[in-house]
């Protein structure tokens, strides 16, 4: 099937001939006669499968020109650096259209945002505490909005907008359809789609937590911290493959001292990103990895979800995520559309119960690589290595030990493992035998 079969106006086809798009993806097969349909839609599919495609097309097919101010499609994104990617996906598809869109988000001027709005939209993108500002204080009027789209509203759930998106809802009118798309589909967000959706179309291309497949997964046992900072400069500094590499680590202190670490030897090649920088030197961050200005970007989990940027050719996972659905958001920022890509996770021991619940999940191992000799191995722990790893309630709350050590997040002690499903059995089968046991027994 080309999008040629599909109910495409002349405007988008040209679009879509003009970026060299033949060939629509199985979730925009899938979802675009059912979004066109005006019916509740949830859409599950792996991360670069081409979901953002599968709701702008079939809402771009259907908008029509009015001259009211008012956004009759609303969607909204969990972090700014989406909101600009979503705005700029709607710009390509929409040459041939006189669609008004724009985006709006936090740590920006809100007078000018809500200028934007006072002057006419069609589409509105945003994330939901700026949306709920422009609300509150009169400049946004939800109440024309005909399609509500949520992307990755698993993401926002686990930032804190649980409370702002059940406040967007109230103002939308009771007359609309819902659209959501995510990789994943956990209770919360079952929750969400009883409380508000209506007759709901499912649409899942594949399992949740299922990797993609040209991705190459491999792992290697590292003692610390500082021997995990040694092995990723020795790799970006041998392995020549590695052309555009994407470093995650959970910590915003602990990208900061990777990159203190890592970029002298580097040359202005090293760039990172997390929330506590300011918006400017975000995107600036990641322009310069998308252009190829950088060549590494270390980023926290901020980037994990939704983002696409072309031709990352690594990940690299310098701790092993807790929550088995993060692992697949983070190696899916490669392998992406019809490219390969590989993944590499670091692990210390008191990692390795995270890895065997990521492989149970996915129903696949991670090969092991051998740690090259020539790294120099550290005898020296940051203080969340010297504490417990868990202990008898790892079924719910992780109580670790508190620790003002000087790299320790202050959100890392009420962390989250994973409390439902097959993570719980793991994890008690793990308890007893330990990892590596468990590890023989599968």
């Amino acid at each position: 099937m080309i999008f040629e079969d599909l109910n495409i106006n002349k405007q988008l086809f040209n679009a879509l001939n003009d970026l060299g798009i033949i060939y629509p993806t199985p979730i925009q097969r899938a979802t675009f006669a059912k979004v066109m349909s005006g019916k509740d839609i949830v859409g599950i599919a792996q991360t670069g499968t081409g979901k953002t495609f599968a709701y702008l097309l079939p809402l771009l097919r259907l908008w029509k020109f009015t001259t009211n101010k008012a956004p009759t499609v609303a969607i909204i994104v969990p972090t700014r650096e989406l909101v600009v990617q979503v705005v700029e996906e709607i710009q390509k598809l929409t040459p041939y259209m006189s669609v008004r869109v724009a985006g709006v988000y936090g740590g920006a001027n809100i007078n000018a945002q809500a200028k934007l709005i006072y002057d006419g939209l069609d589409f509105l993108v945003g994330t939901p505490g700026r949306l709920m500002d422009l609300s509150l204080n009169g400049a946004l009027n939800l109440r024309n909005v005909k399609s509500f789209v949520i992307d990755e509203v698993d993401e926002m759930l686990n930032l804190g907008f649980r409370t702002q998106l059940k406040n967007i809802f109230d103002l939308l009118p009771s007359k609309r359809q819902n659209i959501m798309f995510s990789a994943t589909l956990s209770d919360d967000v079952s929750k969400l789609i009883d409380d508000y959706f209506e007759d709901v179309v499912r649409i899942e291309i594949a399992p949740s937590g299922t990797p993609v497949e040209k991705i190459a997964m491999f792992n290697y046992k590292v003692k610390n911290f500082y021997t995990k900072i040694n092995l990723l400069k020795h790799l970006l500094q041998t392995d020549t493959s590695m052309e555009k590499v994407l470093v995650f680590i959970n910590s915003k202190v602990l990208a900061d001292k990777i990159f203190e670490i890592i970029a002298p030897h580097f040359e202005n090649k090293i760039g990172v990103i997390h929330s506590n920088k300011s918006q400017n030197n975000r995107f600036n961050a990641i322009n310069g990895f998308a252009d190829g200005t950088t060549k590494v970007l270390i980023a926290t989990d901020i980037i994990a979800r939704g983002l696409d940027i072309e031709g990352v050719s690594h990940v690299i996972n310098m701790d092993t995520p807790t929550i088995p659905e993060d692992y697949i958001h983070r190696i899916g920022r490669t392998g992406r559309a019809d490219a390969t890509g590989v993944a590499i996770t670091f692990t210390t021991p008191k990692e390795e119960m995270y890895l065997v619940i990521i492989e149970d999940m996915m129903q696949k191992m991670v090969d092991e690589l051998p740690f090259p000799q020539e790294v120099e191995v550290s005898n020296v722990f940051i203080e969340d290595e010297k504490e417990t790893f868990f202990q008898k309630n790892y079924l719910g709350e992780t109580k670790l030990k508190k620790s003002q050590g000087a790299f320790h997040e202050k959100g890392q002690k009420k962390k989250k493992i994973n409390a439902g499903g097959f993570a719980t059995k793991t994890a008690a089968k793990i308890k007893s035998l330990g990892a590596k046991k468990y590890r023989n027994t599968r």
